[in-house]
């Protein structure tokens, strides 16, 4: 049996929050609610969702601004769903990253067809598809995702492009200063230890001890991806 879509839906309002949840749980999907934008965050950070329905006005964090960090850290499908209809407002979310924008009241038909269209581009895989492996590690370079398994590991943009590197280059050994060239430019103005930092943020994502086999150290050089 195919495993259930997760669904986040962030909404202040409860009544509604709740009644997407039973129409949503009743079309077969599995639902989690929050009802403010600091706590949407914390939640899209740690776990996994296939798609987020995102209101636009909540009372701490608004939906833009959730909308352009979680998209820093993921490609996960978001839908914004708002009383607001003016143009602007639904510009402004597709250009941070919305696939989809939805206007209070909506017909319930209309927001499951649009739900499955944007499950299905996310599952759409093209023969051709661009990819980096590393050991049982996958890098989906066009979706912006890594998975090991099945388990899908949310990165930042920084942290997928450093891994991203590494793992072009498998098997060499690579100092801290050309990987600083090479993943935050010749311009950065800074110090190498932040290669030490981003690295320890991959390893504890990817799992401590199994981030240590992918990515090892190389004492007073550098880090090699080994395959």
């Amino acid at each position: 049996m195919a495993e259930k879509a997760q669904i986040l839906i962030v909404e202040d309002e409860k009544q509604i929050a709740r009644f997407l949840q039973m129409e949503l749980e009743h079309e077969g999907y599995e639902c989690g609610i929050e009802t403010n934008g600091a706590a949407a965050l914390d939640r899209i950070g740690q776990d996994h969702f296939d798609l987020i329905l995102l209101d636009v006005m909540l009372p701490d964090i608004d939906g833009l601004t959730i909308c352009r960090r979680t998209r820093e850290l993921s490609n996960v499908p978001i839908m914004m769903l708002s009383a607001k209809d003016d143009v602007e407002t639904k510009v402004a979310s597709l250009d941070l990253g919305a696939n989809d924008y939805l206007t209070k009241p909506f017909n319930s038909k209309e927001l499951f067809a649009r739900i499955r269209v944007l499950l299905r581009e996310r599952d759409y895989k093209p023969a051709d598809e661009n990819f980096l492996q590393l050991q049982d590690m996958m890098l989906y370079l066009d979706r912006h995702e890594v998975v090991i398994g099945t388990q899908k590991i949310i990165l930042t943009k920084k942290e997928f492009e450093l891994l991203s590197y590494l793992i072009r280059n498998k098997n060499i050994v690579l100092t801290r200063d050309r990987i600083v060239e090479e993943v935050w430019g010749y311009d950065y103005i800074g110090d190498t230890n932040v290669v030490d930092v981003y690295i320890r943020y991959i390893r504890s994502k990817l799992g401590k001890e199994k981030g240590r086999e992918y990515i090892q150290t190389i004492r007073g050089v550098g880090y090699v991806a080994k395959d």
